[in-house]
């Protein structure tokens, strides 16, 4: 195996749609399939065993779902990035599983070239999300700020919008946090805000620390339960 390799581990209970995941990762460059799970349960013990660097992980499978075995897996190795590619993208499979750690969501009509990007990114510390879950995840963010229809509301002033955010977020932590939900780099942020990527990264890892997120695909998450978008306006 050669230093630049990324072992993958591929879980999905259809033996058909698993054998042809497997397939087509092998012609891949620079991916090596380290095994492959019929369920989360077989899943989370080959990560023991392997220790793959990304899984590839069905949600919807016997004994332990996806988003449960993505939650052993990221809190007994979180040095293993869980990508999810699943037939589903509503948002009751989309959530839990950023919630429960995976950094990437696919669908299965991804293609080879978009199933490598995304094991790229997450590898990379990015988030591997398919644009389609980005455009979900963006319309569910403007959702949840539109008003009630006939009772339109002034912007809060500055000092009330900074009261009324969760766990001790300043301002400035929150429109970061809101540029981060619209899917832009520490440096497209950097120059958003007219700051130095160092102050940008300074920001990320204190917000990260006070709302408890261990990234990007899960800041975004919870961006939306907080309802916290466009207050870089």
């Amino acid at each position: 195996m050669s230093a630049g390799t990324t072992r993958v581990l591929v879980a999905d209970d259809q033996t058909v749609v698993r054998e042809g995941i497997v397939m087509l990762l092998g012609l891949l460059p620079g991916i090596e399939v380290v095994g492959a799970a019929a369920d989360g349960e077989e899943a989370v013990a080959l990560v023991e065993r392997h220790h793959p660097d990304v899984v590839l992980m069905d949600l919807r499978m016997p004994r332990v779902d996806g988003v449960e075995a993505t939650r052993r897996i990221r809190a007994a190795h979180p040095e293993t990035e869980v990508v999810v590619l699943t037939t589903y993208a509503d948002d009751d499979s989309l959530f839990p599983a950023l919630q429960a750690g995976a950094r990437g969501y696919l669908t299965k009509d991804a293609g080879g070239e978009e199933i490598a990007r995304a094991i790229a990114d997450v590898r990379s510390g990015a988030a591997g999300l398919s644009p389609q879950v980005q455009l979900r995840l963006l319309e569910r963010l403007s959702e949840g700020r539109k008003a009630s229809p006939g009772t339109p509301e002034p912007a809060p002033a500055p000092a009330a919008r900074a009261a009324e955010l969760p766990d001790g977020l300043t301002t400035r932590e929150a429109e970061v946090l809101a540029l981060i939900a619209e899917g832009l780099s520490n440096g497209e942020i950097a120059q958003r805000l007219f700051v130095s990527p160092a102050t940008v990264k300074t920001h990320i890892n204190n917000l990260f620390a006070k709302t408890a997120v261990r990234d990007r695909a899960q800041a975004v998450a919870y961006a939306f339960r907080h309802g916290i978008t466009g207050t870089h306006q």
